[in-house]
């Protein structure tokens, strides 16, 4: 059953990763941004964590999602801010790799920091609602931050080529499953981290890049930290629907709460926003 929990997370988070580019090229960075980052990949993981583990480690698992969508922020931020220091003149590839590479370093060194003030604050008796909702506060603050002042962010003039479209379904069904897997094995703080890997966010911001140039990734990142943060609000409610609906009726309360409570909202806000700059 584990096995077969694993399998049907990754394969989701694939099928998810795809059409997350999809939805940006489509509908510009702002939008797309909003649209490709409602809760998805978290709702086969926490399904397939709840299914391996006990409620108390799956609330453990689900409290360091807000903190890792943080993590995720920041890793965003770099593919907002980083851009802006390289020469139009220098090679495109050569920039793309130096951002993938300073913002992964970046992403794990703050994993590693923010295992430890979760571990810290479960020492201080700090219950798992607590910590997710500190975690989340600070990610909506971030979110905010970075999409009050949103750029230009254009609508993509060229196909995401197929092979690339495919890479990223596999690196996110890959991190999904491992999360799972994980839970399975008792490490629910770990897992929980792993759920949240950046695989989504990564190969959107490398095959959006490539296909068509800074300029859409950059104006993607702000609204899609923003957005992500529904993933954090999927998690804290999921803390109780999950252990008191069952997995198929709890999921669909999580999903449906955040939706409704964070990324209509969100939507609504990022296009206020750019009426108000453009």
């Amino acid at each position: 059953m584990t096995i077969l929990n694993t399998i049907t997370a990754a394969l989701f988070a694939g099928f998810v990763a795809i059409a997350v580019t999809l939805l940006i090229e489509r509908y510009g960075g702002a939008i797309g941004g909003i649209l490709g980052t409602i809760p998805t990949t978290i709702v086969p993981a926490a399904a397939g964590m709840a299914l391996a583990t006990n409620d108390t480690d799956l609330n453990i698992s689900l409290a360091i999602v807000p903190a890792g969508m943080l993590i995720n922020g920041l890793f965003l931020v770099n593919w907002k801010i980083l851009p802006t220091y390289f020469n139009n003149t220098e090679k495109i590839y050569t920039t793309l790799f130096t951002i993938t590479i300073i913002s992964l370093s970046i992403w794990s060194l703050s994993g590693l920091v923010i295992l430890r003030i979760i571990e810290l604050g479960y020492d201080s008796s700090l219950s798992s609602f607590e910590i997710g909702l500190l975690g989340q506060s600070l990610l909506v603050i971030l979110g905010v931050g970075m999409s009050w002042r949103i750029d230009s962010t254009p609508r993509g003039k060229n196909k995401v080529n197929k092979y690339v479209l495919f890479s990223r379904g596999i690196m996110a069904a890959f991190a999904i499953g491992v999360a799972v897997w994980i839970s399975s094995l008792g490490y629910s703080l770990l897992a929980g981290l792993a759920s949240v890997f950046p695989a989504i966010f990564l190969t959107s911001m490398v095959a959006l890049w490539i296909s068509q140039g800074p300029s859409v990734p950059m104006g993607a990142a702000g609204p899609m930290i923003l957005g992500g943060a529904s993933v954090g609000v999927y998690a804290i409610i999921a803390m109780w629907s999950l252990p008191n609906f069952g997995i198929f009726l709890g999921s669909l309360i999580a999903w449906f709460l955040a939706v409704i409570l964070w990324s209509v909202p969100c939507f609504q806000f990022v296009k206020w926003r750019q009426s108000i700059l453009n």
